[in-house]
Formats: structure tokens, C-alpha cells, sequence
């Protein structure tokens, strides 16, 4: 047999085996940390600036309900005014200045450097997220409450895929039912299993302050941690429609002042919480984060925050949120846009 008619021998299965559990080369992955978005454009750059300017006209003469005492302390002196209803009123002025001092060129850390994203102009990462209250055992196949467990078992799992760059906390741990033992150990299971980015939220201000210094010492102090904040809170603000959610916000102040990255959550309903034609959806939505932007760069100009406009759409048949439809999809690209 000659040398070019050798068989071309792998090692045996276990070579082989490994060799097919490698992760890919960077070249002929399907998906890489970063790639370029936008080639769907649902609105034209006309639309876009109409979207922008109701938006504003929301702020400016509609305003937000029920804003807290230390939001109030940080906006009112910007040149935000309370209407006769109470409602918070934002300028268009403030809103300008908001934009043009906000953060954009950032970066979401992870524990190990390799893991660090730079989300903005056009970068796309892909992440899980959510907070189900139950899941379908891996073992048994039966459907139960989420525990401890499995969030600390699926951010391991997150952490081996290379096809997923960063983990929003996915199961609730239904085995700690004290609010703040909840809390700070969904925050310390995610911080365990991975050491990609993480995102999570909190109910109170307390339980952040305490996961707050968890951080610290995972981190190896305070100052690492402000120089490279690996968890993010994700932070749903609002009550859609145009109304503050107070014990949020509070939490979004903790965050803020302590130094963690912000995601500012909109999920209104179209049809529900938020008008039905989708237009009018978007553009409550960017009134709401813009809101939530302002709001973030009066405590703490230029923090790191990430403008969530979090689409859902109604069935219209019963009033049931219809996950995955493909009005849904036309608003999260037009929101990104």
C-alpha cells in the first residue's frame, strides 16, 4: 500500500469523538459574538424620525404617572414639570440632551475577558432569557416547578454553548420562596455556572445591595468590580401604559449608584397595554425607554444602559399574549432600528 493510499485514521472513536465535540472554527461558525444586523427595515428612515418625534410628543404633553420622590429629586431640576394630574413631563430638550450624552460605545464584561461584548451599532449577540416557573425534567420528562438546580444546571450549560454569548437568568427557583434568599441566589447560581455575561433582576433594593457585595468579593473587590461589572440588571420600570413601577425603580437607582448596567425594560401588550396598531405600540415604547434613559443619565451621567424596548403583541381573539408572532417580529426590528 502505498502513502497515498494510507487510510486517513483519526485516533480511534475517542479522537473522533472528541474531534466532533470541538468547538468550530471561528470562519465556518453560523454564528459569531457581534455580526452585523439591519438588513430588515420595516420602516423607512422618514417613518423612523416620526416614530421619534411622537415619542416625544408623548413625553412632553402625556408624560409618566406615579414617578418616585428620589426620581422626581433627580429630573424636576433638568426641567422635567408635574402636570396637574401629577404626571412627570419630559422636554423635548432634556430628551436631546439625554441622547447626546448617553452611553453608546460600552462594554457588557463576563468573568472570563473572552466572553466581553460590545453591544452597539449594528453588533448582534445571542442570550436566553426569561423567568418560567416550570420546566420539563431532563430525566424524567415530567413537568414541575423550576429549583435551584436548574438554574445553576442551565447556566452551565450556557457556558459550554459557543453558540450562546451571554445568560439573562431563564427559571425561577421555586424552592426559595423568601423574596430576597430568591434574589441574591438566582444571582449567585447564574454567577457560578458561567463565566459569560449575566443578567438578572431583583424586587427590592436590599436584595441587589446584598448581591452587590457578593459581587465585590467575587470580583476581588469593589474597584474590580465597577472596572468590570459581569451582571447587568434587567429592569422593568414601567407599567405600561406610561405609568413608573416603584419598587423597580428603586432597584434601578441601587443598580446605577452601583455601578452594574442597566437593561431598560418596556413590555407593553399591543392590544393589551399598548394600542393595537403597531405603530402606535412603538412609539409608546420609545416614549417609555427614553423616559427610563433620561432618568438614568440624570443619576448618573453616561452609565451603561441598553434601550429594551421588549415588543409583545395580543391575540386579539382572547387577549392572550402571542409569543413569537410575526407582528412581534416587525416591532423588535423596527425598534431596533
Amino acid at each position: 500500500m502505498t502513502s497515498s493510499q494510507q487510510p486517513n485514521r483519526r485516533g480511534g472513536p475517542g479522537a473522533r469523538r472528541a474531534l466532533r465535540a470541538a468547538p468550530l472554527a471561528l470562519d465556518i461558525r453560523p454564528v459569531n459574538p457581534g455580526m452585523e444586523s439591519g438588513r430588515y427595515k420595516p420602516l423607512t428612515d422618514a417613518e423612523v424620525l416620526k416614530v421619534h418625534n411622537a415619542a416625544i410628543d408623548v413625553l412632553e404633553n402625556i408624560g409618566l404617572a406615579d414617578a418616585i420622590p428620589t426620581c422626581l429629586d433627580a429630573l424636576l431640576p433638568l426641567g422635567c414639570t408635574l402636570s396637574p394630574e401629577g404626571r412627570l413631563l419630559f422636554p423635548r430638550s432634556l430628551i436631546e440632551h439625554t441622547l447626546s450624552i448617553a452611553a453608546r460605545n460600552f462594554t457588557l464584561y463576563g468573568q472570563d475577558p473572552k466572553y466581553d461584548m460590545e453591544p452597539w451599532g449594528k453588533k448582534v449577540y445571542f442570550g436566553t432569557a426569561g423567568a418560567a416557573v416550570y420546566i420539563v425534567d431532563p430525566k424524567t420528562g415530567e413537568y414541575r416547578e423550576s429549583v435551584s438546580q436548574d438554574a445553576y444546571d442551565i447556566a452551565r450549560l450556557v457556558d459550554q454553548m459557543e453558540h450562546i454569548h451571554f445568560y439573562q437568568r431563564t427559571v425561577v427557583p421555586r424552592d426559595l420562596p423568601d423574596p430576597a434568599e430568591m434574589d441574591i441566589n438566582t444571582c449567585y447560581l447564574s454567577v457560578s455556572g458561567t463565566t459569560k455575561h449575566v443578567g438578572t433582576s431583583w424586587v427590592h433594593p436590599d436584595h441587589l445591595d446584598a448581591s452587590l457585595r457578593m459581587l465585590h468579593d467575587i470580583a476581588g473587590g469593589e474597584d474590580k468590580w465597577r472596572a468590570r461589572p459581569f451582571v447587568s440588571q434587567s429592569n422593568c420600570f414601567v407599567v405600561p401604559p406610561l405609568k413608573f413601577a416603584t419598587d423597580a425603580c428603586r432597584c434601578l437607582e441601587t443598580a446605577v449608584y452601583g455601578g452594574m448596567p442597566v437593561l431598560l425594560l418596556s413590555a407593553g401588550q399591543a392590544g393589551a397595554t399598548a394600542p393595537a396598531a403597531l405603530a402606535g405600540a412603538l412609539v409608546q415604547e420609545t416614549a417609555e425607554v427614553l423616559a427610563g434613559l433620561a432618568y438614568v443619565n440624570a443619576l448618573v451621567p453616561g452609565h451603561p444602559a441598553i434601550f429594551g424596548t421588549w415588543s409583545f403583541v395580543s391575540d386579539l381573539r382572547s387577549g392572550a399574549m402571542s409569543g413569537g408572532s410575526p407582528e412581534q417580529a416587525i416591532l423588535s426590528a423596527a425598534s431596533a432600528q
